[in-house]
Order: C-alpha cells, then sequence, then structure tokens
C-alpha cells in the first residue's frame, strides 16, 4: 500500500482525498498558491508545500512544480483529483518516469479518450452506440455544412478536445452554421490549442446520463451503475442523482455493460466516467442512449455513487493504484437506495450567476434537522423528515475562510441519501434552504427551490430543465414580514430593551410597536406586537448572534442589527450607541466594558476600505456595552459599543 500520498490539487477535493487517505494510514501532503496559504485542505494535510503564485497557470497547473514538491517531501504517489491535471496524459507520464505512482488511468488510457473524435471511432469498434454525426479528419467550413445538413438541424458543433462546455455550439438552421463553427472553433484553438471540430445530431430533449466505471490492473472491470446529471446550467452540472429516474432494469444492463465494453476498450485502470446521451422525450430505452465520452478522472458527483453502493472510490482508487485487485467483483455490487448532490456555489442566481467572493463569517449547513413538512412525491402531500435520511457535506472551506476570485467559487457538495427518491428530493432541498451562509450570495435557495419543482419530482427532466424554469427559482428571496417581526423581536428581547427607529435603542423609553433593522445596507422594519405562528418560525433559522440576529429561511441568510435613522452616515447615535460605519475589521479597541471616558475619547479602530477608522466617545460617559474585541469581523450598521451619559 502506498505510504505517502501528494494531492495535487486543492478545495473540497482535497479535502475529500485527504480525509480517505488518513483514515487508511498515509501520510499527505498538500500544495498551495499564495491565495491558499491558510487554505482547510492545508490545515488538514500532515504537511504542505508552496507551489507558487494565485494564478492557477502558475501554480496548480504547473506540472514541474508538482513534481518538485513530490521530490523535496519524498512523496510515494501522487492524486491529481478532478480538473487542473488530472486529465493530462503527459503530466501522468512525467510522474511514472519520475518514479512515483500515479494515482489514475494509464497516460495512455488519458489520451485514447482525449480527443472525441478518435474516442467516438474506437468506441464503434468496441460495439458501443454513438450518436449520429460526422467526426473526420476534413474540416473545411464547406464541407462540415455539408455533412450538418446531411445529419439534419438541429446539430452541435463540438470541439474533438473540448470539455466542461467550452468548444461547443448548437446550431438549429443552416444559415448559423457558418458563424457558429468560427466561433466554436476561435474558442476551440484559445482553450485546448486544438480547432477541430466534430458535428453531432442534437437531441431535442436530451438527459446526461453516465456510467462509473472502474478497472485494475489485473484486467478487472466493473460498473457502479449510473448517475443522472441533466440539471445543468450552461453546461455545467448543478443537481445529480443516482441511480436515474425512469432506469428499468434491462436499460441499465445494456447501459452499464456498453459502458465496461467502453472501459475495457481502452485498457482503462482506475476510475473513470462514461458519460451518454438519452432521448429524454419518452421512456428511456437502451436503444435511445448513446456514448457522448469519457472522463478520465474522479468525478465532482461521485458522493452520489459512493452513498447507493456504500463504496469508498477514493479507496479504490488508492489500492488499485497500489497494485490490488477491485475490492469487489460485479455481482457483489448492488443499489442501495437514492442519492442527491447539489453543488452549493458563492454566486448571486438573480444576477445572471455572477461569482462573488469574500470571507465566510457565518457558514454553517446543520448536520441534522427538525421534522417538517415537505414535500411528497407528487408536489402536494405534508410528508415528515425521514428517520434514516443521511447527510454529507464535502467542502474545502471553514467558516471565516474566503472564497477568492482565483478559482471556482464552489463553497460545498450536499449530499442526502434516503430510501426513496422523495425522501432524498426532500432532504436535500431541506440542507439547501437551511444552509447559512453570510454575508455572501449563494445559490442555496436556488437550489431548494429547482428541486421540488413538481416536474423534478416526478422525474420529468432534461438538459433544458433550468433554462426553462429559471424565472421561478433565481429570484432574490425576501425575508418574509414575519420574519422580520420574529428578528425584531428577538433583537428586543436580547437588549431588554425597545426601539422606535428614529434614534436607536432608548433607556427608559415607551415599548414601541415597530424596530427599524439593516442587513448590508438595505432596511427593514418588525413589529414587536406581531403574533409569529409557530409553522412559520419553524420554517426558520433564527438565533441570536453578536450584536444581531442571524435568520436562515429557503437559502437565504440575514443578519439584522438596529438600524441608523438619523440621517448620519455611523459613528455614534444620540444615545451613545456607537454602530459600524461599514464592513470592516475591527483592528484595535482601546477602552473596556464600565470604563469611564470623554468626549472624542478614541474607543476602537476600523479597518475598511483598506484604510483605518477612528470611532471616539460622543460624549463624556462610560462604556455600558462593548460588542467586539481586536479581528472581529463586522458588518454595516453593527452596534459596537455603546457609552451611557455620566450622571
Amino acid at each position: 500500500m502506498i505510504k505517502s500520498l501528494l494531492i495535487a490539487n486543492r478545495g473540497e477535493i482535497a479535502c475529500r482525498v485527504i480525509r480517505t487517505a488518513r483514515a487508511m494510514g498515509i501520510h499527505t501532503i498538500a500544495v498551495y498558491s499564495d491565495a491558499d496559504a491558510g487554505a482547510l485542505h492545508v490545515r488538514q494535510a500532515d504537511e504542505a508545500v508552496h507551489i507558487g503564485p494565485s494564478p492557477a497557470r502558475e501554480s496548480y497547473l504547473v506540472g514541474e512544480k508538482i513534481l518538485a514538491a513530490a521530490r523535496a517531501t519524498g512523496a510515494e504517489a501522487i492524486h491529481p483529483g478532478y480538473g487542473f491535471l488530472s486529465e493530462n496524459a503527459e503530466f501522468a507520464q512525467s510522474v511514472i518516469d519520475a518514479g512515483l505512482v500515479w494515482v489514475g488511468p494509464k497516460p495512455a488510457s488519458i489520451t485514447a479518450m482525449g480527443l472525441k473524435d478518435a474516442a467516438k471511432a474506437r468506441m464503434i469498434a468496441a460495439g458501443v452506440p454513438v450518436t449520429p454525426g460526422y467526426m473526420g479528419e476534413a474540416q473545411e467550413p464547406a464541407f462540415l455544412a455539408q455533412e450538418a445538413a446531411k445529419i439534419g438541424y438541429p446539430v452541435l458543433i463540438k470541439a474533438v478536445a473540448g470539455g466542461g462546455g467550452k468548444g461547443m455550439r448548437l446550431v438549429e438552421r443552416a444559415e448559423d452554421f457558418a458563424g457558429a463553427l468560427a466561433s466554436c472553433q476561435r474558442e476551440a484553438s484559445a482553450s485546448f490549442g486544438n480547432p477541430h471540430v466534430l458535428i453531432e445530431k442534437y437531441i431535442l430533449s436530451p438527459r446526461h446520463i453516465e456510467v462509473q466505471v472502474f478497472g485494475d490492473s489485473h484486467g478487472n472491470v466493473v460498473h457502479l451503475f449510473e448517475r443522472d446529471c441533466s440539471l445543468q446550467r450552461r453546461h455545467q452540472k448543478v443537481i445529480e442523482e443516482a441511480p436515474a429516474p425512469g432506469m428499468d432494469a434491462a436499460t441499465r444492463e445494456a447501459i452499464c455493460a456498453a459502458a465496461v465494453r467502453a472501459a475495457k476498450a481502452v485498457d482503462y485502470e482506475g476510475a473513470g466516467t462514461i458519460e451518454f446521451i438519452a432521448d429524454g422525450s419518452g421512456a428511456l430505452s437502451a436503444d435511445r442512449i448513446w456514448f457522448m465520452e469519457m472522463n478520465t478522472r474522479l468525478q465532482v458527483e461521485h458522493p452520489v455513487t459512493e452513498a447507493i453502493t456504500g463504496v469508498d472510490l477514493v479507496e479504490w482508487q488508492l489500492r488499485v493504484a497500489s497494485g490490488e485487485p477491485l475490492p469487489k467483483r460485479q455481482d457483489e455490487l448492488s443499489i442501495n437506495g437514492w442519492a442527491m448532490e447539489a453543488r452549493l456555489y458563492a454566486e448571486d442566481p438573480a444576477r445572471g450567476f455572477l461569482p462573488v467572493t469574500g470571507t465566510l463569517e457565518r457558514f454553517a449547513i446543520p448536520a441534522t434537522s427538525r421534522p417538517t413538512r415537505w414535500l411528497h412525491e407528487g408536489g402536494t402531500a405534508p410528508m415528515e423528515w425521514a428517520p434514516d435520511v443521511r447527510l454529507r457535506i464535502e467542502t474545502g472551506v471553514a467558516q471565516g475562510d474566503a472564497i477568492s476570485p482565483w478559482y471556482d467559487p464552489m463553497v460545498a457538495k450536499l449530499i442526502c441519501h434516503a430510501e426513496t427518491r422523495a425522501e432524498a428530493i426532500s432532504g436535500l432541498s431541506k440542507m439547501a434552504w437551511d444552509t447559512q451562509v453570510w454575508p455572501m450570495k449563494t445559490n442555496a435557495s436556488f437550489v431548494g427551490s429547482l428541486a421540488v419543482m413538481p416536474d423534478f419530482v416526478r422525474g420529468r427532466i432534461d438538459t433544458g430543465f433550468i433554462a426553462r424554469h429559471l424565472e421561478d427559482t433565481a429570484d432574490d428571496v425576501e425575508p418574509p414580514r414575519w420574519l422580520c417581526d420574529l428578528a425584531a423581536q428577538r433583537l428586543a428581547a436580547k437588549s431588554g430593551r425597545y426601539d422606535l427607529a428614529a434614534s436607536g435603542f432608548r433607556l427608559n423609553a415607551k415599548r414601541a410597536n415597530v424596530v427599524q433593522m439593516s442587513d448590508r445596507g438595505q432596511h427593514y422594519a418588525g413589529e414587536l406586537d406581531a403574533v409569529v405562528a409557530y409553522d412559520e418560525q419553524e420554517r426558520a433559522l433564527v438565533r441570536d448572534d453578536g450584536s444581531g440576529v442571524l435568520a436562515t429561511y429557503m437559502g437565504a441568510t440575514w443578519f439584522f442589527v438596529a438600524a441608523r435613522t438619523d440621517g448620519a452616515a455611523g459613528g455614534a447615535a444620540s444615545d451613545g450607541a456607537i454602530l459600524s460605519p461599514m464592513p470592516g475589521k475591527v483592528i484595535a479597541v482601546e477602552v473596556a466594558a464600565g470604563q469611564a471616558v470623554t468626549k472624542g475619547q478614541k474607543l476602537l479602530t476600523l479597518e475598511a476600505m483598506k484604510m483605518e477608522h477612528s470611532l471616539v466617545a460622543p460624549f463624556d460617559g462610560v462604556v455600558a456595552e462593548l460588542n467586539v474585541s481586536a479581528g472581529a469581523q463586522v458588518q454595516v450598521d453593527a452596534l459596537l459599543v455603546r457609552v451611557e451619559k455620566a450622571e
């Protein structure tokens, strides 16, 4: 067995590999760029090596730096994770040439499946059904246009060296072909250094179904059943599940057998995925499912396969790379229950899914959940949270970490495994809607809403599902009035004072009906006397947190604090409340609770927008309340200090 392992990757996949490797007694070595110096995968590994600047092309994509780190630490093996260098045959060969163990398929297998046209030709020879199309050497635009006409529109133009949705164009009319071809070739040349394309028939209601395969160095190849990854946005997967809905036993046997033939055709070792496209306009059948491509690595969505089979695929990778045979035969593998996975991203669905960056000042995904009412199969009947639902979270960040602009903005993968598909859907939506991320926006609300849409619940899906339902799922979630009321009541209760908005909290004031609050510069009002029904309270997670109230509802999170309404830009209200004028970091606290202060005396220093801001006492008095310490991250309008006037 391998004794020491370098993980040539970052984020959640590096953490995932480290977890299994350490459980197997393997010494783990991380690599990191400038941006990842304090990253979770670095903290979790037994040791870590710096490999360069933040841009991936200067660090994680430089094979020689990875090899140098392996030599410097005495690593015995390299695991590439996914992305970056994981499907780079030259890098794989350089690892082997350096005398190290490559935890992945043979370089020749990567090369054989790396070019889509050559891979399809090999699949045809192996008896694997492929999508009708053209994949020859001739690349003249006029000739390709003729081939597209023979296939029949609509067609897909795809870069032969493409992947991840790049170098792909849908053409619905002959008059659009020339422009789409030129655009695709330019992108293919820029992204992959190869302008060659293939053309294939576009399936009008396509479903993306893939089969997990695994081979060893002893000639054994097995499949671990299928996954459905049809819920995509711009060719990027959003929700994956296993098994595929609507897959009968005969069709499953046919598609999985074809996947095994595909893997054997390239003498495959390790974890791989055979991707198929299925005609989803009717019931799934073997004669309407075709090979698309092979991913010669572990997939992002591998946890759903692990859930339904009870197999640790990373452990299998390490054992196979060590020369061991596959731990199980085909007849020892079976499907147990249903699993769903959603990718939680730091992005804003209401603004075109633009990625967002910043510090995860609050990041929590509840590991357990209260019994609640959620959609049952069919979308109407209530269902209690199933007691045997199993939740799993894969992440490369923790609370307090940052989502940087340098890499993919994935925050976590949410996985739910249950006995039935309906229970898995309910569990996944509940996980998404209970996810607490603040102050950044995420797609948690979008994912939760997507999962419980009636057509998805019924299994009526294809790769165009999200585009058709985008308006129904991507809107901003606004805090409902009852949630504002609940937050206001919690704010008042935690302070022991009541407030009429105009001048902040006041001592000895008559109880008011309304509390003015803010979150990230947005203002809200909550009624103290409003009755919040128990079932409404159960739909949200609300708790006191420092100077405010943290509330999560349908995947959106707010941090409500008492708002300024006296026209000041921040600082001290008339009652001595010292509020943060903007989001920032407290770098110095000059006073202590109970300390006497004089007007103009510095209380604390806030660093924001790369500048230091001194907050001072508004009058002579005593520090009655001190809510922060040096190093604390604070948001706009957070109550930092309250000074009471001297008698």
